[in-house]
């Protein structure tokens, strides 16, 4: 039998999943089905969808390719301004996107750093490149942030046996940590990539919201909005509430499988 407790925390999570769903399921009956399609099928919104996929999905590869060393340094290591490097990468997260966008657009534009990348043929601004740049910084402190959470859970212990035993700092690391660190490393990565497909200021100030160039579906939305295309814009919110489920929904099973 289930204790007053038990039963008032379960109602309070079926509660607030109800209010989602029903937050979310609202996009889908603002306009008819045969408007959705029509929207889906026309060209700018199948460009604004692969778009979104394509830059988020090499935004999150890179994003956990050099938040992993980060968090394992801030997590494992000593070092000088070790507390000062914690705080500069947190800031991000508690700024509107906004700021994150401008500093970017100041960053890579006329400027010292900019001028470097265009002599090598490297675009940043205005640009799809500017896209992943734009996710990246922003998807960037969250990883490192649930990362750095998950490597200090690990028992240091487990380390100092396997090098004691003769293994290498790397082949502990490869051993012993990330596969201790898998259930981390697996939220990072589903809250980056969702971090990813949902960034739209700071992707509108690095990429700017050109039609059909930088159109990614937050960026859609906002375009067809201001223009007035309601249809559009609420079938690119409908689009993106899609992928993030069926992303999630998948990486979900992936951990069930793999016991995660």
């Amino acid at each position: 039998m289930r204790t007053k407790l038990e039963i008032t925390f379960i109602s309070i999570s079926f509660l607030l999943t109800a209010l989602l769903f029903i937050l979310l399921g609202s996009l889908f009956v603002i306009i008819s089905p045969n408007d959705i399609i029509n929207s889906i099928l026309s060209y700018e919104m199948l460009y604004a969808l692969q778009l979104t996929v394509t830059t988020s999905l090499i935004a999150a590869t890179i994003v956990m390719i050099f938040a992993l060393p980060t968090a394992y340094a801030l997590s494992r290591y000593s070092f000088p301004l070790k507390t000062l490097v914690k705080i500069i990468l947190d800031i991000p997260m508690a700024l509107p996107e906004i700021v994150i966008g401008i500093a970017l657009l100041m960053l890579f534009g006329n400027t010292l750093l900019g001028e470097p990348f265009r002599m090598f043929n490297v675009y940043i601004i205005f640009t799809t490149t500017g896209i992943v740049v734009a996710q990246f910084f922003v998807a960037f402190p969250y990883a490192v942030r649930i990362l750095y959470s998950t490597f200090n859970y690990i028992n240091p212990r487990y380390e100092f046996v396997s090098r004691s035993l003769g293994y290498s700092e790397f082949e502990t690391l490869r051993n012993i940590t990330i596969p201790l660190a898998k259930n981390g490393i697996f939220a990072g990565g589903v809250v980056t990539l969702a971090r990813c497909i949902g960034t739209f200021a700071a992707v509108l100030f690095v990429a700017g919201g050109t039609y059909l160039k930088t159109e990614t579906l937050s960026i859609a939305l906002y375009l067809n909005l201001s223009f007035g295309n309601i249809n559009m814009a609420i079938t690119a919110g409908i689009l993106l509430v899609i992928i993030s489920f069926i992303a999630i929904f998948f990486l979900e099973r992936y951990a069930k499988e793999q016991y995660i």
